[in-house]
């Protein structure tokens, strides 16, 4: 996918995400009154702005993430401020996750700054030179301001969803005239339905921005395609291979969101790709390929936060 392909993409998924909220939304309010609700929908704007710029310090203490000193890993230290240098960007904090699942994302607010996090696993079953294009990609995520871009349209299917749900609330419990209550319900349902489409697109967008910020890396990092490709399958294997009770799971997963690859989709793409052990590396990304992408690999894709694992791959190869 060319780099002006997928801003092309970005651009539009944007633009008709804002355009249909902002036409349902108004088209509403004025045929049928309920001017009301505004206030609501600036409260609900106001919860995720606040959300947003306290967020760095929530996913600090869900992931158990510290700073980590220049002396206790000076290397990856070096990387850091090495690949910011390229990328034309400030060098964030590099923080360590005590999480076992190989990962890592890239986070921030204007109250915290950035951040870049690895997590304990991420270091034990990488090689370095796949941890720095892993590096690479949530620095492109910084430069591209992904946090903030995705930040912005998540307040929209929040605010169609809390305003559906409190006109079916009133409708029911207002004490309205049954036609009037019943205009309510069925706007309220519509409201909540929109949430859902809109989200489809945020799902979208976000997948984008994923093949953006694996370009971003490759394009910083000698053979970085190779290095991610490979280090990309080393995290699904690593992580389907994990044994997780489903309270830890979806402890991990809280902001699976923001990760290089989506655990919940491991055991999946895991499926679609050979164990890391059991060839090269090089010879292991070739046999990806000529993998066949099915329709419910397609369908599962529609619903993921990030690509299908056989797309990503072939992507990089095209870079490479």
């Amino acid at each position: 996918m060319s780099i002006w392909k997928l801003r092309l993409s970005i651009a539009a998924t944007l633009a008709v995400i804002i355009g249909l909220s902002t036409l349902v939304f108004t088209a509403i309010l004025l045929f049928t009154g309920f001017f009301d609700l505004i206030t609501l929908g600036i409260l609900v704007g106001a919860f995720n702005i606040i959300q947003w710029l306290i967020s760095p310090y929530i996913i600090g203490a869900l992931y158990k993430t510290r700073e980590l000193p220049p002396n206790e890993n000076p290397q990856l230290h070096q990387t850091v401020e090495n690949l910011s240098q390229k990328s034309g960007i400030k060098t964030p904090k590099l923080m360590l996750a005590q999480i076992p699942i190989p990962n890592a994302f890239a986070y921030g607010s204007p109250l915290a700054g950035n951040r870049v996090a690895v997590t304990k696993g991420l270091i034990d079953t990488l090689q370095p030179a796949e941890v720095e294009a892993v590096i690479g990609h949530e620095l492109g995520h910084l430069k591209h301001r992904d946090v903030q871009t995705l930040m912005f349209v998540s307040i929209l299917p929040a605010l169609f969803y809390f305003l559906g749900y409190s006109l079916m609330i009133q409708s029911w419990y207002g004490g309205r005239q049954r036609q009037e209550g019943s205009n309510s319900a069925l706007i309220g349902m519509g409201f909540m339905a929109f949430s859902w489409i809109l989200n489809l697109f945020i799902l979208n967008l976000s997948r984008t921005r994923e093949y953006y910020a694996d370009r971003h890396s490759a394009s910083i990092i000698d053979n970085g395609a190779q290095k991610l490709s490979t280090g990309l399958v080393r995290i699904v294997n690593a992580t389907k291979n994990m044994k997780r009770n489903k309270q830890q799971a979806r402890h991990l997963n809280a902001f699976k969101a923001l990760f290089i690859t989506d655990p919940d989709h491991a055991q999946v793409d895991s499926a679609q790709i050979a164990d890391v052990s059991a060839t090269e590396d090089s010879k292991l990304v070739r046999e990806q390929l000529a993998k066949k992408i099915t329709t419910g690999d397609r369908l599962i894709e529609i619903l993921s936060t990030h690509p299908n694992i056989v797309k990503r791959l072939r992507a990089l190869q095209e870079l490479a």
